[in-house]
């Protein structure tokens, strides 16, 4: 939890100081328009950007910044939730060494995107890229390892594999822009 929070921390003074180096001409809410508008989630795609008060004059790796904080925030109730049902007693063991196996698979997804993060400071979209899709696959493990189909860890995947889904959207829009 603690390395969740220096991330936190890290990424709002990195959003603080990009927005005074960049120099994008498009920025603020036409460019979460237009970023949006090519992603597969745009409603939830604005509802995420608008989110983060930096949104409204944020560049393209700005806004990929902010939708990695959020999907990052997610994934952190996600293994919340996971930790609270494996100290569950009442539960199959078979169901807590699932619960287990995805928490392991949590803690990975959290370090890819910390991964996605400095990638996308470095400006190394492609390696941006590579961490989403490991952590997309980390996910899928963790629902795979738990047997049967507990509703709302359900629900909090399909969440969280859509603010993948525009985080992703967003670095390849910045790739192209670079490119």
């Amino acid at each position: 939890m603690d390395s969740i929070t220096k991330f936190m921390s890290l990424l709002t003074i990195s959003l603080m100081l990009l927005h005074k180096t960049s120099g994008a001409k498009l920025k603020g809410k036409v460019l979460m328009n237009n970023v949006c508008q090519q992603t597969p989630h745009k409603d939830l795609c604005m509802q995420v950007l608008s989110s983060d008060p930096t949104s409204g004059f944020g560049n393209l790796q700005d806004l990929a910044l902010i939708s990695l904080k959020v999907a990052a925030a997610n994934a952190t109730g996600i293994l919340t939730q996971v930790k609270m049902l494996i100290d569950n007693d009442n539960l199959d063991p078979g169901i807590q060494q699932g619960l287990s196996d995805c928490k392991e698979n949590l803690l990975q997804a959290e370090a890819q995107l910390e991964d996605t993060f400095a990638a996308i400071l470095n400006n190394t979209k492609h390696d941006a890229q590579i961490w989403l899709k490991a952590t997309l696959s980390a996910i899928d493990t963790c629902d795979a390892s738990i047997p049967g189909n507990n509703d709302a860890l359900s629900l909090k995947s399909v969440e969280f594999r859509k603010l993948c889904d525009i985080a992703v959207a967003l670095c390849k829009a910045a790739l192209a822009k670079y490119n």
